[in-house]
């Protein structure tokens, strides 16, 4: 699949070339004539005989930046300045901070922002905990958790590394729900040390958001937090995921005029997010699922699963999933399916194989930034197609979720999260979409439509109050 140029991979290139001639045309010509696109031209200083011009490049990767550069570097009569790697600039120092909501401008205020004042409300903590969610930033505060062992496409990267993700994460908390987040990157992958370590610091905050950590101590990490804790605790690589695939797989079926209880619905993937999707679809109707991983279609009977514990997760998929007791390879199971799912690997699909499904066929490709199946190659043959990129129709991201989500589950008081607050946060973010929008190359809303994050917040403030004393999570 071609890769088209990305403002992930945007540079800005300091060049003096002659005031006369074709010197400012010969920068675009060459920039494009790489495969680049030039997004910006600016005159930064003028003379007789020269001009400084700042250009700034979309490029598909690094390498390919890099290769622009020197084209540009050898044009005639060209000097070459200064080249900045606009992404990095955005980091450098970090992405958030932290801000006084008072000011502090002279004794008086000292005195009641801290000593002696402050003791006071220290004591009216100490004698009613609860007032902790009142008079402390506990109400608004969500910690980002990670142990970097899972980070995006990346694998175990390890916590420092992960830090930009996390403040990114941070950053949309605060940019789309208000929500004050901070980023916790543990340097442990120990089970045991991260669960304590997640009690231990776990007063401070109103919810605990976990973000990639691999899978399967992910599910161990989280049911044990939750057990423990008096907070919701929220793995967005599994829930937010499997909420914004809901959501999106509601309104592909409005357009395709199937009902959830009647499809076939085919899977790639069971790893953490797979699993959660999974287990949402159930709890939302889906009646027949079949999921594959690197073994193939995953049966009671595969060999890999007869000596696994009853209580792993892919037993679990295995006896809740498969009614047909499908075998053999995934090309072979979405024969005939209504709905393809990949939370995976890079082309495991072609077009012939989602030829092949059933008609008004549904394609979730998420794999990033390579997914399952083309997407172009797909969309000539299936009804509606996803996936996780931006620069196709229907992206399906997670930052459409959690932000609303703790949003509600903060607004609340939540002690915990559940199924119910899932299925209402999904369903809320599907009536985003009205009827005179939905379309198949719009079955979701954008990231940046100011109606999402208030109405997954209310769906789960309500349902929060509603169920969560009764109605257990997945």
């Amino acid at each position: 699949m071609a890769t088209a140029p990305s403002v992930s991979y945007s540079m800005t290139i300091r060049l003096e070339v002659p005031a006369s001639g074709t010197s400012v045309s010969q920068l675009t010509t060459a920039v494009e004539s790489s495969g680049g696109t030039v997004t910006g031209l600016d005159v930064t200083a003028s003379g007789h005989e020269k001009l400084r011009i700042d250009v700034t490049i979309a490029a598909t990767s690094t390498g390919h930046a890099e290769e622009i550069v020197e084209k540009l570097r050898g044009i005639e009569g060209v000097s070459l300045g200064k080249v900045s790697d606009r992404t990095f600039l955005m980091h450098l120092g970090g992405k958030i901070e932290m801000a006084s909501k008072h000011p502090i401008r002279n004794r008086d205020d000292l005195s009641m922002v801290y000593t002696p004042g402050v003791a006071r409300v220290c004591m009216a903590i100490a004698e009613n905990p609860e007032d902790a969610r009142r008079l402390t930033i506990k109400r608004n505060s969500v910690a980002v958790v990670t142990d970097g062992s899972a980070v995006l496409g990346l694998g175990n990267i390890g916590p420092k590394a992960a830090l930009p993700v996390m403040e990114g994460k941070a950053a949309l908390f605060k940019r789309f729900a208000g929500i004050d987040a901070w980023p916790l990157c543990l340097d442990t992958q120990d089970t045991d040390a991260i669960v304590e370590i997640v009690k231990a610091i776990a007063p401070g905050f109103a919810g605990i958001n976990l973000e990639d950590i691999s899978a399967p101590r992910c599910f161990e990490i989280e049911a044990r937090l939750r057990e423990a804790l008096d907070i919701p605790v929220f793995h967005d690589d599994q829930h937010g995921t499997a909420i914004v695939v809901l959501a999106s797989l509601t309104n592909a079926l409005r357009v395709t005029g199937k009902a959830i209880e009647n499809i076939r619905v085919v899977m790639s993937g069971a790893g953490a997010a797979g699993t959660a999707i999974l287990k949402l679809l159930i709890a939302a109707g889906v009646k027949n699922a079949v999921v594959a991983d690197i073994h193939g279609v995953v049966h009671a009977g595969r060999e890999d699963l007869v000596d696994t514990p009853a209580d792993s997760p892919l037993c679990w998929i295995a006896a809740h999933t498969n009614p047909e007791n499908l075998t053999g390879t995934l090309k072979e199971a979405v024969r005939g399916a209504d709905v393809f799912i990949g939370v995976s690997a890079p082309n495991v699909l072609d077009g012939a194989d989602v030829a092949a499904m059933a008609d008004g066929a549904i394609v979730f490709a998420l794999a990033n930034p390579d997914p399952e199946v083309d997407p172009g190659v797909a969309r000539e043959t299936a009804a509606v197609v996803a996936t996780g990129r931006s620069d196709f129709p229907n992206q399906i991201n997670n930052v459409l979720v959690f932000p609303g989500v703790f949003r509600g589950l903060l607004d609340a008081q939540s002690r915990t999260v559940n199924t119910e607050m899932m299925l209402a946060a999904a369903q809320a973010l599907a009536d985003v979409v009205t009827e005179d929008e939905l379309n198949p190359n719009y079955i979701i809303p954008s990231v940046f439509n100011d109606k999402v994050a208030g109405a997954v917040a209310g769906a789960v403030r309500e349902a929060a109050k509603n169920t969560e004393a009764s109605v257990p999570a997945v």
